[in-house]
This record gives structure tokens, sequence and C-alpha cells, in this order.
């Protein structure tokens, strides 16, 4: 069974299982999402009666419970863990989707509606004169996207302007090809 989304309900990842959970699951490279339930007292007793299982921590899968720490613990030893939960992405393959998201795709200090920099609002005037379709990222919302970026295209300033997977450059580059009138035919990727 692949599942898309692992859900772990932890009590505290200060306490000892859900620790251990929680280090077995980033070990496997496991993706998923926590809730402490020691936030929310009516879902801390919801989910015991819901699920029929009177401890924490709790693993789920789909929607369905696996179980805790104890069958967590099975699940390894016998590697079936490996085949229940889906891999966290790498940051590479995850900028390679991203960077591929569009034909167009632009990494910026906000978005199109609501540049929040200077740089950004230039290259958006720019891009929003040229008539083609681009998609953005706002890089202020993920850091760990902003960071590797800046490493995985070799290129340490923000906005990085792509067309069909590949860095066209930032906002100087996209001045120089606006000016020498190659802007169109690169976004077209006829260059």
């Amino acid at each position: 069974m692949l599942c898309l989304k692992s859900y772990l309900i932890p009590v505290s990842v200060s306490v000892g299982f859900s620790r251990q959970i929680v280090e077995i699951l980033n070990k496997h490279g496991v993706s998923f999402s926590s809730f402490d339930i020691f936030s929310d007292e009516e879902v801390r007793q919801g989910l015991k009666t819901y699920s029929n299982w009177p401890t924490y921590p709790q693993l789920y899968v789909n929607g369905e419970l696996i179980g805790g720490l104890d069958i967590i613990k099975e699940l390894e030893a016998s590697g079936e863990l490996d085949t229940l939960c889906p891999k966290a992405q790498k940051l590479e393959d995850r900028l390679k989707s991203l960077i591929n998201k569009a034909p167009v795709m632009l990494f910026m200090k906000g978005n199109k509606q609501m540049a929040k920099c200077g740089f950004s609002k230039q290259i958006i005037e720019i891009m929003n004169n040229t008539g083609i379709d681009y998609e953005t990222f706002d890089i202020l919302e993920d850091e760990e996207v902003r960071q590797g970026l800046k490493t995985f295209s070799n290129w340490p300033t923000y906005p990085q302007l792509y067309v069909k997977g590949e860095l066209v450059g930032g906002l100087d580059i996209v001045k120089e090809l606006k000016e020498s009138g190659e802007l169109l035919p690169v976004l077209k990727g006829e260059n």
C-alpha cells in the first residue's frame, strides 16, 4: 500500500514514545505531519474513542490508524514501514518540480498580484508587459526553497526567471533581454 500522506499524532516530541516514533520516521525518510494532542483536549480524548486505541502516539496513513510505537517498531523490523509510508521528497527533486511547474516560472519575493520588494516589482512589470503567461513562487513563504534554489541554480539573488526548466537569470538579465528585443523569443522558448 502506497500512501500519499502520513500523520503522526504525538503527545509531545519531548515525551519518550513520541520522540522514538519521530526518530524512526525521520530515519526512514518518511514524509509526515504531526499534531500535538496536548493542544486540544477534545481531540486528545475524542481520538482515543474514534480510533479505539487508548494510547499515544498514533500513526495514521491515508486516514487509517496503523498503530502506536510498538507496531511501528514491528513494521520497521519487518521492512514493511518503507513500503507503507511515503518518502519525503528530496530538495533537489522538489526544486526541479517547482522550476518545471509552468513553462515560464518566476521565483520572487511576493507574487504576480503583490511584489514584496523593488526588484520583484520591476520584473513583474516587465513580465506583465510581454503578454506571456507565467507562474510565480513566493520565496518568502518557503525558506528551504529560498536557500536551496540559490545553490541549485548557482545564482545568489532573487528574482530568478526560468523558461522550460532553464535559468534565464535575474532582473538585470531580463532588463538586458528586453532592451535588446530578445526577451519575447526567450520567454517563448525560441532561444
